[in-house]
């Protein structure tokens, strides 16, 4: 069964209900370091047995997903009321065969990425927060439902990575 839009924003923004939304951010790429520490990088590309993205994919997509929060964050900053290209991840992420090669190439790059825009969004005004664009399949996101969005994106698959990693040796 597929969710619908609305379905997915409201099991991904369950995951983070109460918590800072900028703390689990900034921490989710700490997070994930210590979870694949130590682990090889053919550990990290084998797919579970459900047969669902392997940790090396998911770091890819986390990666590539950081570049389309950047310019999302921006686009809706700079130009309120502004319309949000929804994208298909699934095509994004078999393009993204050159970071998906490297696990560690793509938790660096999603690092300094997420660091940055984490920088961004503490130094944006308590007015520029109520900024909101128009998401193509979701509606109205502000950036502040944004930055809910994308933390619980982060806790989703912080979950497939930890239970990955309970059954995968080095």
């Amino acid at each position: 069964m597929t969710e619908t839009p609305q379905q997915y924003s409201a099991r991904i923004t369950s995951y983070v209900q109460g918590q800072n939304h900028l703390k689990v951010l900034q921490s989710t790429p700490k997070n994930i370091a210590r979870l694949i520490k130590g682990k090889s990088s053919s550990v990290l590309s084998r797919t579970d047995v459900s047969g669902k993205w392997s940790v090396a994919q998911i770091l890819a997509h986390l990666a590539e997903g950081e570049i389309v929060m950047a310019y999302r964050l921006r686009l809706v900053v700079g130009a309120n009321e502004t319309p949000i290209q929804a994208y298909d991840q699934n095509k994004w992420e078999q393009n993204a065969g050159w970071v998906r090669k490297n696990p560690k190439l793509a938790l660096d790059l999603f690092t300094t990425l997420r660091a940055n825009n984490v920088a961004f969004l503490k130094s944006l005004t308590k007015e520029q927060w109520d900024n909101f664009g128009m998401h193509a399949e979701r509606g109205k996101e502000t950036v502040t439902r944004m930055a809910e969005l994308y933390a619980g994106h982060d806790v989703n698959h912080l979950r497939q990575i930890e239970s990955m990693m309970k059954t995968k040796k080095k």
